[in-house]
């Protein structure tokens, strides 16, 4: 398997495992607070075929790869019946992140796995910081292909983990629909403001896609990652 292959596998084997754990993250938070509707329809699981939407999980990542976007998309949404809960607005605000916040985790779990395995002798050292060079398109040039380290595919792995995990957790915190930020920033406004935003869903994508991507991803995603690098340089 070429490298330039390797990375493009890598990057949607990560982001389909996202998008399953996210999803099914949202329908056990659900199911937990009372709402069985999501855990009926199979969607508490980390099977990525219950969760996969066509346009959102394969058309736009493709197209991102083919334009050199960050690989972005969306997966199936997961059904809530909010009347279920036993505090409505509490306990949606509650499953609504859970999506989020379980990207987040898994981003720190990768974090910790390559902090140890740069501490581990030998290669260990060289792979990780190998994987930093080569998903940065300023560095990958750079970057002696030749001997990469035998744990490279490891350190590869989990950084592109971080790299998806740390956008997801971003992106989907985006207060424009039919993002999860969105729902969750509804239940602060006023009832007529609310209606207003309610008719923005038909076009939240079209406005995540061409402003979102350019003004608020890079105030919001670039300093969360670096701070994650800070954390795997210097410890």
């Amino acid at each position: 398997m070429s490298l330039d292959v390797m990375l493009v596998v890598f990057q949607v084997m990560v982001l389909i495992f996202a998008f399953s754990v996210h999803e099914a993250s949202h329908a056990y938070a659900a199911y937990r607070l009372g709402d069985p509707t999501a855990y009926m329809l199979g969607r508490v699981t980390l099977n990525p075929i219950k969760h996969i939407d066509p346009w959102g999980s394969v058309v736009m990542p493709v197209l991102a790869l083919v334009y050199g976007f960050p690989l972005l998309g969306w997966a199936k949404p997961c059904p809530v019946t909010i009347r279920n809960f036993r505090h409505p607005k509490r306990d949606d605000i509650i499953t609504t992140f859970a999506g989020p916040a379980s990207n987040l985790v898994i981003a720190l779990i990768a974090l910790i796995i390559l902090v140890i395995l740069k501490h581990t002798p030998g290669v260990g050292h060289d792979a990780v910081y190998a994987a930093m060079d080569l998903t940065n398109p300023n560095y990958r040039a750079q970057v002696d292909t030749t001997g990469l380290p035998k744990m490279f595919p490891i350190a590869l792995l989990l950084y592109y983990g971080i790299l998806t995990n740390v956008l997801l957790f971003i992106f989907n915190l985006i207060p424009i629909p039919p993002l999860d930020g969105s729902r969750i920033i509804r239940y602060f406004l006023p009832y007529k403001v609310e209606q207003v935003y309610n008719r923005i869903g038909g076009y939240g994508m079209i406005l995540v896609f061409f402003f979102a991507g350019r003004f608020i991803m890079p105030i919001f995603y670039y300093p969360v990652l670096n701070a994650f690098d800070f954390v795997l340089s210097t410890l």
